[in-house]
């Protein structure tokens, strides 16, 4: 099991990752999110000992990785998103090298990079010089030296990174499978990945971890109020005075206004319908109604809303850049 403890780590005056704390149990596999720069892979590098944290705890297994690094490093398996690659070498021969690093020699070096081989799908280029092979076997490469030594937790840092759309399908059917047996903490961009893949999503916005829980509670917190589509002939401004006066309604916002048409998003408060309220407000204030759809909130929904806080601030932050130029 992993355990994170109140973690926080900065660069001078810019705090990076901001006491976070989450657990992992064996047998799951862990979805970790979030923009570009909200501290990701920092996490993931104190996770690995790579890093140092300013302040907090990680246990692996009840190993503590600050006070016992070599034993606790002992249990993890690490893929960064560009694996750590010798292209002189060939397959065999990296992962011969890797295994020693590892403490691994004789009869078992041997049947063990031939597990991890096979586990990976490299026997087809086994061969085969590093510089010579495609990126989705370079990935699976990388990933075969971080199942060395069969670790219980396995981290993987974009693992999907780059590969085309058949790689892409191969790395998550391999992700999959190990989930099985081990802990699998994967960051991705791609949201597909999460609702296939991850039996738990953690979502860091600014260095704080801002959800930790299931894909499945996630939209159901999100979906239990009504959220409906609003498509109306003509602007917005005639509707939005209404909108404002019905009761039931908690909030709106224009999605979209065109020459001839009008969409809006409105959300009902909880325990409430206003599909009727709503549509007779609007054709008595004179609009053609075009539609009225529910509009339910999906993972991609959710994660935007949990980070728009980061992407507001980073859009403000590049705004003072260009001022100062």
């Amino acid at each position: 099991m992993l355990k994170v403890s109140h973690l926080s780590k900065g660069y001078g005056e810019k705090q990076i990752v901001k006491d976070v704390s989450f657990e992992a149990q064996k047998g799951k596999i862990y979805g970790f999110l979030g923009p570009n720069g909200v501290g990701k892979s920092t996490t993931m590098n104190m996770i690995t000992g790579y890093l140092a944290p300013d302040d907090g705890n990680i246990l692996i297994n009840d190993i503590s990785m600050i006070k016992e690094p070599k034993k606790a490093k002992k249990q993890i398996g690490y893929l960064p998103e560009q694996p750590p690659l010798y292209l002189d070498m060939t397959v065999t021969e990296y992962l011969n090298y890797a295994a020693e690093l590892k403490g691994l020699f004789g009869e078992f070096r041997k049947k063990e990079v031939g597990r991890v081989m096979d586990v990976a799908g490299l026997e087809y280029v086994k061969k085969h010089l590093l510089r010579q092979i495609s990126k989705g076997y370079k990935q699976r490469v990388g990933l075969a030296q971080a199942l060395l030594a069969n670790p219980e937790i396995i981290i993987l840092d974009e693992p999907s990174s780059g590969l085309d759309p058949k790689q892409i399908v191969e790395m998550r059917e391999l992700v999959r499978r190990l989930g099985e047996d081990h802990t699998v903490i994967f960051s991705t961009h791609i949201l597909a990945e999460v609702s296939s893949l991850c039996d738990h999503v953690f979502i860091l916005s600014g260095g704080t971890l801002v959800a930790d829980d299931t894909p499945e509670h996630l939209l159901e917190k999100y979906n239990e109020q009504q959220r409906l589509k609003l498509v109306l002939k003509g602007n917005a401004t005639a509707a939005e005075y209404r909108i404002k006066r019905i009761e039931e309604i908690e909030s709106y916002r224009v999605v979209k206004e065109e020459e001839e048409s009008s969409t809006l998003e409105v959300v009902a408060k909880k325990g409430c319908d206003i599909r009727e309220v709503l549509s007779k407000a609007c054709v008595s204030a004179g609009y053609t109604l075009l539609e009225l759809a529910s509009n339910r909130v999906t993972l991609e929904d959710v994660y935007l809303e949990l980070t728009r806080d980061h992407a507001a601030a980073v859009t403000e932050e590049e705004a003072e850049d260009v001022g100062s130029l």
